[in-house]
Formats: structure tokens, C-alpha cells, sequence
């Protein structure tokens, strides 16, 4: 029975001579937008501009989509690794933004749940997210902002997808690409 290729190390070149440039202009286009995004931290405007990192939003945004759960639990559904998220969250339970609690049906287990000061801190950096999103948009017309963000979920969902394939199927995300309010 023929088993699926590799994908983590085949390099297969799926590209047309026509498609180089557009695929250039493409991969370079999202480089630039992935280095503007970490610069700004799709950061906010006024006083909150660079306020929370790329890791503690997508965090506490899970906490508060998903609700309390474990370092393993929320560390595979970001698709990433228990001590990773242990060292990410110390800083948060140090400001008060996440709480750990034992597990209510295991009392040895912890819980990581976002506090009602973290529950308002994550909106603050949102509205002021969405302000800029707003800024940074006026111009584009409500099909160009939902085209946009299709498209760029649609991306994320293929990242997300390939990550997933190359970790053997653990730890695949659409959390990242999540649009509300990200």
C-alpha cells in the first residue's frame, strides 16, 4: 500500500515559468507584511501601540475563545510545545492577566484561566487593533476589506494545514486565523 510522501522534505517544485514572478512578488510581499505586522504588533495606536506581544495575544485569545485548560491542551492547539507555553505564560500570571487554579476534578493538574483583568486587557488591545485595521483600511471599500481578509485566512488555514502535515498531524491551529477580533 503506497504510503503519502514526505512533505518535510521533498522540495517538489509545483511552479509554471509563468507563475515565478507572480510567486515571487507573492512569497516576497508576505515577508515584508510579516516583518510590518511584528514591527507595528498589528499594534494598536496611541498609548497602547506595541503593548502586547504576538504570543500573549494569541494566548489569552484562546483562553477566552476556549475557556480554562491545561498547558498540554493549549499548547496543542496552538501547535506548539507544553514548555513553550509555560514560559509564555509566566510573564501573564506575573501581570495578572492569567490565573492558575487546580483542575477541579484532578487537583494536581493546573488550570490556566484568563482573569477578569485579562479578559479587559485583551479588549483594550483589540479595539485598539481594530482602530488601526480601520485606519489603515479607510480606503478600501467593505468587499475589499472581506476579500482581504478571506484571502488572508485562507492563507493561514494552508500554513496551519502544512504545519499539521510536517508535526505528523498534532498541533494544527485556526486559531491564528481567526477573525475575530485578531
Amino acid at each position: 500500500m503506497p504510503t503519502a510522501p514526505d512533505i518535510s522534505t521533498e522540495s517538489t517544485d509545483v511552479t509554471t515559468t509563468d507563475d515565478d514572478g507572480l510567486l515571487e512578488s507573492l512569497q516576497y510581499q508576505m515577508a515584508l507584511f510579516a516583518r510590518r505586522a511584528e514591527q507595528t504588533r498589528l499594534g494598536a495606536v496611541g498609548r497602547l501601540r506595541d503593548s502586547m506581544d504576538r504570543a500573549a495575544y494569541l494566548l489569552l485569545h484562546r483562553l477566552e475563545e476556549e475557556g480554562p485548560m491545561g498547558v498540554k491542551a493549549l499548547a496543542a492547539g496552538m501547535g506548539i510545545d507544553s514548555s513553550t507555553v509555560t514560559r509564555q505564560v509566566a510573564p501573564l500570571v506575573e501581570a495578572g492577566l492569567v490565573r492558575r487554579t487546580s483542575h477541579p476534578e484532578d487537583g494536581r493538574a493546573v488550570v490556566l484561566d484568563l482573569s477578569p483583568r485579562g479578559r479587559g486587557r485583551l479588549e483594550e488591545v483589540r479595539a485598539s487593533r481594530r482602530q488601526l485595521m480601520a485606519e489603515l483600511t479607510e480606503d478600501w471599500s467593505e468587499e475589499e476589506r472581506d476579500s482581504f481578509c478571506g484571502l488572508l485566512t485562507r492563507m493561514n488555514d494552508a500554513l496551519s494545514e502544512r504545519m499539521a502535515g510536517q508535526a505528523g498531524g498534532a498541533g494544527g491551529v485556526r486559531g491564528a486565523a481567526e477573525p475575530s477580533g485578531s
